[in-house]
């Protein structure tokens, strides 16, 4: 159990194309936001669509593959773990934001 204590699985629809991006010291990095979809019924028995939008980075081989392969609208499953970041904004406004960095991806067939 000791490989769950932070492990996320998704699969879904890319948002946008993917965003490339390089660290202070030349380490390639992409940003993908993937949205998947949870399906319920409201008061009314109506099916509703709930999407989720995920900040999902990708690094150095994997963000090569996703800068050449992927594009908006692509499929994809990812598996990676959840990284907490703490910011301060243009406006000095202390932010928290929460990104999957990916161990494995998957491209899926839409």
């Amino acid at each position: 159990m000791s490989t769950l204590s932070n492990s996320v699985r998704l699969t879904g629809f890319l948002g946008a194309a993917p965003e490339v991006k390089f660290t202070d010291n030349e380490k390639k990095y992409v940003k993908l936001s993937l949205a998947t979809n949870h399906f319920r019924k409201n008061d009314q028995g109506d099916r509703v669509k709930e999407v989720n939008w995920h900040p999902i980075v990708l690094w150095e081989q994997q963000a090569t593959l996703a800068e050449k392969y992927l594009d908006k609208g692509s499929k994809i499953a990812v598996e990676g773990r959840l990284v907490s970041r703490y910011y301060t904004d243009k406006d000095g406004i202390k932010r928290h934001s929460m990104e999957v960095f990916v161990n494995e991806i998957d491209f899926l067939r839409n």
